[in-house]
């Protein structure tokens, strides 16, 4: 897929699956993903797909500061409704990262690697997005704002043009640029204090 060159320079994590270990879909269990990843899977990038992509690569690490994340083996809950707003953009990024599903997951083998009821909604929960290891119980509730890093001006201007069908083509590939330049400056700003926060529950 050619995409913007910034896709390969933002952070990318290794989890391992066991059950990608047990079907031989990886030598060793491990699966690495990066942002082109959820933005194949989303079929376009914006801030929203960028914040979900940072929000579960941070709480990952610091709920796994000394191993890799285990991939189907964490809950994640959204204090949000899966069909309002953009939760169910976000919530399907963070099941490619987790391999968190709802009632229509992976049902498992013999009672092992069931990957069903590991993402749910609406949530009683001080933040966005709770993520908890069941090994260990240890969770921690990751929240996105990318009010710190706004679009471009002249951003909502064109989009208002092209969605109302006056828009040239130097004004699409305008408003494509400006676009991804803000998603690029996000992504870049990954460890900018208040972009992405986390918190212990």
């Amino acid at each position: 897929m050619a995409h913007p060159a910034f896709f390969d320079n933002a952070p990318t994590i290794t989890l391992y699956d066991p059950l990608a270990d047990l079907l031989g879909a990886s030598d060793d269990g491990t699966l690495e993903y990066g942002y082109a990843d959820a933005v194949r899977l989303a079929g376009h990038s914006c801030p929203t797909v960028a914040g979900a992509y940072l929000m579960a690569v941070k709480a990952l690490a610091a709920l796994y500061p000394d191993s890799l994340p285990q991939r189907g083996d964490i809950l994640v809950e959204f204090a949000d409704d899966a069909r309002n707003g953009v939760t169910g953009v976000i919530a399907n990024v963070v099941a490619l990262l987790t391999g968190a599903a709802a009632d229509t997951g992976f049902k498992g083998l013999a009672g092992q690697y069931d990957r069903r009821d590991l993402l749910r909604f609406e949530a009683d929960i001080p933040g966005e997005i709770a993520f908890t290891r069941r090994d260990t119980g240890a969770c921690v509730v990751a929240s996105y704002s990318a009010r710190e890093i706004p679009p471009a001006p002249m951003t909502m201007p064109l989009l208002q043009r092209i969605l109302a069908g006056q828009a040239s083509d130097e004004q699409r590939r305008e408003f494509a640029q400006a676009w991804q330049d803000r998603v690029r400056r996000i992504l870049e700003s990954a460890d900018m204090p208040g972009l992405v926060t986390l918190q212990a529950r």
